[in-house]
């Protein structure tokens, strides 16, 4: 039986990447394997790999990360955050009923924080 999912994401840069999603995002190293490290948040499980050749301008990869609530505070949060973050969806109500905006990692991986909203 199928417990959980969670997405293996390609890191250029280690340092930054860590940077990024610990200092910026709020999420905490679980595991460090050197080309291979673990991060979590609440119930986010997300792990990376090491991917020296990745252009960030031509990554293909994407997650969702879907929140219960907040975005409009989370959306504040990451439009003031230093240095600024890159976001590529500014915060808009999708006629699915998702509240959604995205950004991108250093590695050009875009992730997109959505909210339903009955």
């Amino acid at each position: 039986m199928i417990t959980s999912i969670v997405p293996k994401l390609p890191f250029i840069d280690k340092k930054q990447t860590l940077d990024f999603y610990v200092n910026q995002l709020g999420f905490k190293l679980a595991s460090d394997y050197d080309d291979y490290f673990i991060i979590l948040l609440d119930n986010a499980e997300l792990h990376f790999f090491a991917y020296p050749t990745l252009k960030p301008t031509k990554s293909d990869f994407m997650i969702y990360l879907r929140i219960d609530s907040g975005i409009d505070e989370l959306y504040s949060k990451f439009s003031k955050c230093d240095p600024p973050l890159k976001i590529v969806g500014k915060l808009d109500l999708k006629h699915w009923r998702q509240k959604e905006f995205a950004i991108t990692d250093p590695n050009g991986t875009l992730l997109t924080f959505g909210q339903h909203i009955p």
